[in-house]
């Protein structure tokens, strides 16, 4: 990777915070680094979700501990996403700070994969308009906890932002929410924050493992109370334990710019110890967590246009037309290509022949944009599905085209959740799934039970009761065509 165009160093005449931490916590080499980086980053190719990611959870130990952990939150970003900012925050581990202490003095911070601009103008304006925040230069010249994130992110995104450096010495809520007032109006799908925290401090391996799922479990319900609660229970169980968590107080902050947000989902990617590592023995160990905070707007805000549909309508035909005739025409125009089409949702293409099922292919998850998914399930329907020969480029003008487009699955508990005719439901147990789309209600005289039972059966394998025993999720689909209106 290494994708960004500026990572030359900077003119000697700006102010140039110098690596304090290369060479010891992460190689100062950049070849050497590139090299580790890419190990890190590897292994998640192929589990990238890239939804919005609004923030991340990650450690700042030394690479050969915690940075593979650490890569496998911010594998979850589109390395093309661009941000206005990143917001860096962790707690200061070197110098007292009785608020919080944003750099507004450094112009760059120098790594090996060359200097990261500061974003020194609203450092500015966060100290002039915000009496938690001050500036002390000696605690952003030798922290280490912001620093070891900054190869990380440059490597792997294409465009790297500007930075905002904010260190948080202070454990006092009030303070904290004053951090937080402060820092609300940036927390939008515009900026990225990146929270540095490691866990459990010092436990024995198996201890680390009790200790730091339930702190990741509290961080999971996204519950502030909850989070401070469990750092206290683990604290008293294990009255050794030097921390639960070190960055806690930026964990804080972050719990209470998401409080209320319906539209945040937090989703943990990955947990290790230090006694994982060929480094560490398991006698005393450091914990670290992932952690992404991903927007999911409520299904009502996602809504797609007449001349959307109209796009993706013609991207699907055009697909189809591309692997008749053997050729790679474009199958749209950038212009047409809206922020809501590279949304990343999943999608069904159905065909009909003569008012019979041709062919129907779908994709749950959002690892790709919207109209990629329309391509590519276009030419699946109509070439790959297992139960129709594929079709002919002579029965294209009696065939007619229709897309579903999907919402965010919902976990539900009890079938009383499900509403038949509106919501599509996919049955998950095992390694084994199948779903049925809203329409198929209509298309069949079912109950609700007899839906989940040939569901279960026909569908994900799992037999007429499997449904019983199986996690459960809902859906709603967009559902258009050629020829309707709008």
């Amino acid at each position: 990777m290494v994708y960004d165009s500026s990572s030359n160093n900077k003119s000697d005449n700006n102010k140039v915070r110098p690596m304090a931490v290369g060479g010891s916590f992460y190689p100062a080499n950049k070849e050497e680094l590139s090299k580790l980086l890419s190990s890190y980053y590897t292994p998640y190719i192929d589990k990238q979700t890239y939804d919005k990611v609004n923030a991340v959870i990650v450690p700042h130990a030394g690479y050969v501990f915690s940075g593979g952990v650490a890569a496998s939150a911010f594998a979850q970003i589109d390395p093309d996403a661009e941000y206005d900012n990143i917001f860096l925050i962790g707690s200061s581990h070197q110098v007292y700070i009785d608020g919080a202490s944003v750099n507004d003095t450094f112009q760059y911070y120098k790594t090996p994969l060359g200097d990261v601009e500061v974003n020194t103008e609203l450092g500015k304006e966060l100290i002039a308009n915000n009496e938690c925040f001050t500036c002390l230069v000696e605690a952003h010249t030798r922290e280490h906890s912001l620093e070891v994130q900054l190869p990380l992110i440059k490597y792997y995104l294409k465009k790297m932002p500007p930075i905002v450096p904010i260190l948080l010495g202070t454990d006092a809520l009030s303070m904290l929410h004053c951090v937080e007032k402060a820092l609300k109006p940036y927390f939008t799908e515009k900026n990225l924050f990146i929270i540095s925290c490691d866990f459990s401090h010092y436990p024995s391996y198996e201890d680390a493992n009790f200790i730091d799922k339930r702190t990741g479990d509290a961080i999971e319900k996204g519950d502030l109370n909850n989070f401070i609660q469990t750092l206290h229970e683990n604290s008293m169980m294990f009255p050794q334990l030097a921390t639960s968590a070190c960055g806690h107080a930026a964990v804080e902050v972050l719990l209470m710019l998401i409080k209320g947000r319906k539209d945040i989902k937090i989703n943990h990617i990955e947990y290790r110890n230090s006694g994982d590592t060929p480094y560490g023995d398991k006698d005393r160990v450091v914990g670290y967590h992932s952690f992404s905070f991903t927007y999911s707007p409520a299904e009502h805000d996602f809504l797609l246009s007449k001349d959307e549909k109209a796009t993706l309508l013609k991207i699907a035909l055009k697909s189809i037309d591309n692997e008749l005739k053997r050729t790679n025409v474009p199958t749209f125009n950038s212009h047409d290509i809206t922020p809501t089409l590279k949304s990343h949702c999943g999608a069904f293409v159905t065909l009909h022949k003569d008012g019979k099922l041709r062919g129907c292919m779908g994709r749950f998850g959002s690892r790709q944009p919207l109209y990629d998914v329309i391509e590519e399930m276009a030419q699946a329907a109509a070439f790959q599905d297992p139960r129709f020969n594929a079709v002919q480029a002579g029965e294209m003008s009696s065939i007619d085209i229709e897309i579903s487009v999907l919402t965010p699955l919902k976990k539900i508990d009890d079938i009383s959740q499900f509403t038949l005719g509106k919501q599509g439901i996919y049955i998950e147990k095992d390694g084994r799934s199948g779903t049925f789309l809203p329409q198929v209600a209509d298309e069949v005289n079912w109950t609700k039970e007899e839906f989940l039972g040939h569901c279960s059966q026909d569908k994900a394998g799992l037999g007429w009761d499997g449904w019983k025993t199986a996690n459960l999720y809902t859906y709603e689909a967009i559902v258009f065509g050629e020829g309707d209106e709008e």
